[in-house]
């Protein structure tokens, strides 16, 4: 039998690659080596777990924790509250059940489902005004390490299910003439109700996510469904981490994880995201909303520096691969 030789396009395209993936994986972070071979290259790592737990900005993000499983202030404080500092560790692939992570943990899911919270949930003109980001954020959180089974994670992932406006994602604005959902607000329920249904094969969950997956594809992940023109300059930037903040990028890697990285609505995006590529082959980052490591201009400090040794570019870069290999197009 005749070998199966490669199209000469995918020699084309893997070389055109090939210096990227090798930044990538000089990165000092192992959890960036880990995820690339994992994400990228199909490979297993051999004790990714620990060669995850070991590095210099995921021990960062754990530094500092105090005895109530928090890091010395309110979980939601900006950036270096548990809320935050989770965000960013699950992404960076920390493994489930990590001990650190759960009392963490603990602490969001108190402050949550505390009877303070909840209580400020208005309702304006029938829409439930909620910045469901944050519970979008602590339920992919609390899935992605093991605790999906908690009452209180159920009881974010019920919330949300109830908070969804009519068009498919929340928002927080209570002015009554705002009855259209904000993006910044929407892509973390819809990450969150992914993973728990993922998780729990939760079919309410499911079909929630879609829905707001369904808006994002509405607006060709970031167009105006008024002008088709985009939605804000924001939109149109790169970042790590994004924390509460809408992108075309984040937003193509959660439709992607939904398995819709290859609906046509998503293709403006991607080119939108080819013509953002550098010539040496990587993403760069942008940073407008954080600071470090002293506040500047009134902005919170971070926990670590993403700039360290090209951290959130490696980042954005790992997550362009990341939509691009769902497409095959890596």
């Amino acid at each position: 039998m005749a070998a199966v030789t490669k199209p000469p396009e995918h020699d084309h395209v893997r070389l055109k690659n090939k210096p990227a993936l090798e930044w990538l994986l000089a990165s000092e972070e192992p959890a960036i080596r880990v995820l690339v071979q994992r994400d990228l290259l199909c490979r297993k790592p051999s004790n990714d777990a620990g060669q995850i737990m070991r590095g210099p900005i995921v021990n960062q993000l754990l530094d500092g924790q105090t005895e109530d499983g928090g890091f010395g202030g309110h979980p939601y404080a900006k950036w270096g509250g548990a809320h935050w500092r989770l965000v960013s560790l699950v992404e960076l692939g920390i493994p489930a059940g990590e001990p650190h992570a759960l009392a963490a943990l603990e602490t969001v899911l108190d402050w949550l489902t505390g009877s303070s919270h909840r209580r400020n949930v208005p309702v304006i003109r029938d829409l439930p005004r909620r910045c469901a980001s944050q519970e979008g954020n602590a339920l992919a959180v609390a899935c992605r390490l093991g605790r999906f089974d908690d009452p209180r994670v159920e009881l974010l992932a019920r919330s949300l299910i109830g908070w969804q406006w009519p068009d498919g994602g929340w928002n927080c604005d209570r002015r009554p003439a705002a009855n259209h959902s904000s993006f910044n607000e929407s892509l973390a329920p819809m990450w969150g109700l992914h993973e728990f249904a993922v998780a729990t094969r939760d079919e309410a969950a499911a079909d929630v996510a879609a829905r707001t997956a369904g808006l994002l594809l509405e607006h060709r992940v970031f167009r105006s469904h008024r002008t088709g023109e985009p939605i804000h300059p924001a939109v149109l930037e790169l970042n790590w981490p994004a924390y509460w903040h809408y992108d075309f990028l984040q937003a193509l890697l959660m439709l992607a994880r939904m398995g819709l990285a290859h609906d046509p609505r998503t293709d403006d995006a991607v080119s939108l995201l080819h013509e953002r590529r550098l010539p040496d082959t990587r993403w760069r980052a942008a940073r407008h909303w954080w600071s470090w490591p002293t506040r500047k201009g009134g902005r919170a400090a971070e926990v670590v520096d993403w700039t360290r040794n090209d951290t959130a570019d490696r980042m954005a870069t790992l997550n362009a691969f990341r939509v691009l290999t769902a497409r095959n197009e890596l």
